[in-house]
């Protein structure tokens, strides 16, 4: 199994890709929010809007703001496309995730899975 460092490598190496990809399927990109501190996590898990064991504790998870035309994609919907594609750069190593698929849909959330 691979270890902590070596998934947030991995996350790191496939980030470039993630955005030409976005590129590439016609949206403009800023970027969200990727490294979260624990007492930010837990805050936010009080006001039901995170989890307190969010990946981006672990520098494993980014949110993608997706424009089209200089509108904001707000729904998950919009994400589809990425996500999938995202989800297909899983490999033996690790799993990518994303966050469309949630019980609570956080369709511009994109992660590499960790226990």
């Amino acid at each position: 199994m691979p270890t902590l460092r070596q998934k947030q490598s991995a996350f790191a190496k496939l980030l470039p890709r993630l955005l030409d990809k976005a590129h590439e399927l016609g949206f403009e990109i800023t970027l969200g929010e990727a490294y979260r501190s624990q007492e930010e996590a837990e805050r936010l898990a009080k006001l039901g809007k995170g989890t307190k064991n969010s990946l981006h504790t672990l520098k494993l998870a980014i949110d993608l703001n997706l424009f089209k035309n200089g509108k904001y994609q707000a729904s998950s919907g919009s994400h589809q496309p990425l996500g999938e594609w995202w989800e297909k750069q899983s490999t033996s190593e690790h799993t990518c995730a994303w966050g469309g698929r949630f019980k609570r849909a956080d369709g511009n959330h994109y992660e590499i899975k960790h226990p």
